[in-house]
């Protein structure tokens, strides 16, 4: 945090944090350009994680949760994707979400359901200030309200 700028705190990632980022970012970048899990795993872990591109410093990130999250939530996206979309209002569906927002509750649901030694107060949170990272409206919301629904309902707890 500069002090130019008091209002927003920015929290400082870290490595499991930033490779959340990167997975997210990827699943993005799979779901826009069609690229593939293998290919996309190559060039994030060859050219971003941890690397300079353009001037801009990725954060060093933990490779292989970054490549847990990514091939999980391909994996798996048959499984994730009904849970996600009975999570949403009745009359919203999966496909009219931002691709990015989907990102965000793919990778978050793979965590909720495959990492149970991560407690789901730690999950929302990151993939809150993900969502907060890309959009500053209803979507943070949206994601803690739909991750919070999933983990009542895969894991009977709440997230506090």
């Amino acid at each position: 945090m500069t002090s130019e700028n008091p209002e927003r705190q920015v929290k400082t990632a870290n490595q499991r944090g930033a490779a959340r980022l990167a997975a997210v970012q990827a699943l993005y970048q799979m779901d826009i350009g069609g690229t593939g899990v293998l290919e996309i795993v190559a060039e994030y872990e060859a050219h971003r994680l941890g690397q300079e591109i353009d001037g801009e410093t990725y954060l060093k990130a933990d490779a292989a949760w970054f490549r847990s999250i990514v091939s999980g939530v391909v994996r798996e996206q048959l499984r994730l994707d009904p849970l996600i979309a009975s999570a949403l209002q009745d009359d919203w569906a999966l496909s009219r979400l931002d691709s990015t927002v989907r990102a965000i509750l793919r990778a978050g649901v793979f965590e909720l359901l495959d990492r149970k030694d991560v407690p789901v107060a730690v999950i929302v949170t990151e993939y809150v200030e993900i969502a907060r990272a890309f959009f500053e409206d209803d979507e943070p919301k949206l994601v803690n309200a739909v991750l919070d629904r999933i983990a009542k309902q895969v894991r009977g707890e709440l997230k506090k």
